[in-house]
């Protein structure tokens, strides 16, 4: 237990540095920085801008028809953030580059049960976040007493489909589509903390990056008014 803490706080630190840094992250280590923080009301916006940055066949994937911008826009307007829980990744500029919802059955005979749905933009693709986001949506259902997670996909949707196996979930297909589900242990101490650190260390993440975020363009700001303040000297130059 005191181990895995260590270890995290470690990692934490680590990423906490990649986001403050001005230099791009390396392909092959970005996936170290994916930092998943729960997503509240206040988010909608930023959930509709990623889903509506998808393109037609990822629109299918996901929601397993071809949803339109006005349909996207439906689903985020109907979200419930007290209900379900809803995951992200965000990059260095604030870009939500990756989202999972965790749907909690709205029926009470089926309050042991969760479906987990996931959506990765292109350009940040091949780094594991939609295994990450499973990971976590899994602890937290884990947490909250679910002992069933389903996933529900069309059997092209091969990526999905390879997470869910990968965590041991039975796969049934039926024509055109895929059904998963697995069945979770009990809720223990140790994934009680390790939620609960995720947790802080995905605010922490995302204040500095919002700091970051901030004193660059303030940087860029300054450096606009001393161009201009040079540009202008030159021009009145003798």
């Amino acid at each position: 237990m005191t181990g895995n803490h260590d270890n995290s706080e470690s990692t934490g630190r680590s990423e906490l540095r990649h986001a403050l840094s001005p230099e791009p992250v390396p392909a092959s280590r970005a996936s170290w920085v994916a930092v998943i923080r729960r997503l509240g009301a206040r988010h909608r916006r930023r959930i509709a801008v990623h889903l509506q940055a998808l393109d037609e066949h990822d629109r299918y994937l996901r929601f397993g028809y071809l949803a339109t911008d006005a349909q996207i826009q439906s689903y985020v307007d109907g979200l419930d953030f007290e209900r379900d829980a809803i995951f992200g990744i965000y990059n260095r500029r604030l870009q939500l580059v990756a989202m999972a919802h965790l749907a909690f059955s709205v029926d009470s005979s089926f309050d042991a049960c969760a479906e987990f749905g996931v959506s990765v933009l292109p350009t940040a693709r091949g780094h594991g976040y939609g295994g990450k986001l499973f990971a976590r949506a899994m602890r937290h259902a884990r947490n909250e007493g679910v002992q069933l997670m389903f996933i529900h996909a069309l059997s092209e949707n091969t990526a999905m489909i390879n997470i869910a196996r990968k965590a041991g979930a039975t796969v049934e297909r039926d024509g055109s589509e895929a059904r998963a589900y697995l069945r979770l242990p009990p809720a223990t101490f140790d994934s009680r903390m390790t939620e609960l650190v995720e947790e802080q260390l995905a605010q922490t993440d995302y204040r500095l990056k919002v700091q970051a975020r901030q004193f660059w363009d303030f940087l860029s700001g300054l450096q606009a008014i001393r161009r201009g303040v040079r540009d202008a000297r030159h021009k009145s130059a003798p």
